[in-house]
């Protein structure tokens, strides 16, 4: 196998490779292995790349903040309305914006859906070319840390992005070595989210702290508002809420969805991590 790309998102609940990029790493076949949210894998279907879920990790607490611009006057959701907001169709944080305005009663129509990469969120804000970006920690405390005092605010997400999950290529999932090697590398990250978990203390410390720039205090209230990783023992919602994510992309005229979520998880998979990781950290279906 090739390089395994590391978790974009680990117990902190940051994120890495972007889902386009993924997407893109994986059509030239540098990639066999990536973390990404539910959109990436929705979206290579969509243009006709196959590719499939191998792990599934659930975090119902939301993972982002939507940051305003100096001056937008925006206090609440309601506010969006007319407003330009920083959108990722291929990505996480682009689902976190549907379903917010499904949430809030807002049509697309009402606002001004402004097309961008996730890594050119924070730049766009700074530069007033949106009024508003869902953004990650530590990155919305670093920017209302230099821009609240000019009025930018931070308004928690109200929704949440479930589901974080590892997935493949096809082609890689064909090649019985290959699932094997993903088979061992789906439990030492099902291992490695709780001991993240379990070590609190030293990860904040060194992702918040040394790594990121944050101070200590606000590494303690971002870690305040993360759940525990849980693994689900059955996949059945994590396919229905791929299938609520793909039906928002329908909605919007984003995607047509000619095909059915089920078939973007690889069910061979499904008990690997839960076997790997201690009852407290498995999802037993409700």
């Amino acid at each position: 196998m090739r390089s395994m790309a590391p978790p974009s998102r680990s117990a902190s609940g940051s994120t890495g490779g972007a889902g386009p990029d993924v997407i893109q790493a994986f059509r030239a076949q540098s990639l066999d292995l990536a973390s990404n949210a539910i959109i990436p894998p929705i979206t290579a279907r969509e243009i006709g790349f196959e590719a499939q879920i191998v792990a599934v990790l659930e975090r119902p607490d939301p993972s982002y903040v939507f940051a305003t611009a100096t001056g937008s006057g925006i206090a609440e959701v309601a506010d969006f309305t007319g407003r330009r907001i920083a959108f990722s169709q291929g990505q996480s944080q682009g689902d976190t914006v549907l379903r917010t305005l499904q949430e809030a009663g807002i049509a697309y129509a009402d606002v001004e859906l402004v097309d961008l990469p996730s890594t050119q969120f924070l730049t766009a804000l700074q530069g007033g070319q949106v009024d508003v970006a869902p953004l990650s920690e530590p990155q919305v405390t670093k920017y209302i840390d230099q821009y609240g005092a000019d009025g930018a605010i931070a308004l928690p997400s109200e929704v949440p992005d479930l589901l974080t999950v590892l997935w493949a290529p096809t082609t890689v999932l064909a090649d019985e070595a290959n699932v094997l090697a993903i088979r061992d590398y789906v439990r030492v990250w099902a291992q490695s989210q709780v001991w993240a978990w379990e070590h609190a203390e030293d990860w904040k410390q060194f992702y918040y702290v040394d790594t990121e720039g944050v101070t200590a205090e606000d590494a303690e209230r971002i870690w305040s508002r993360i759940g525990a990783p849980r693994f689900p023992r059955s996949w059945d919602i994590a396919v229905e809420w791929a299938r609520s994510s793909q039906q928002l992309l329908i909605d919007g005229g984003f995607i047509t969805g000619d095909f059915d979520a089920e078939d973007l998880f690889d069910r061979r998979f499904e008990d690997v991590a839960v076997q790997a990781v201690g009852a407290d950290y498995v999802e037993d279906a409700s």
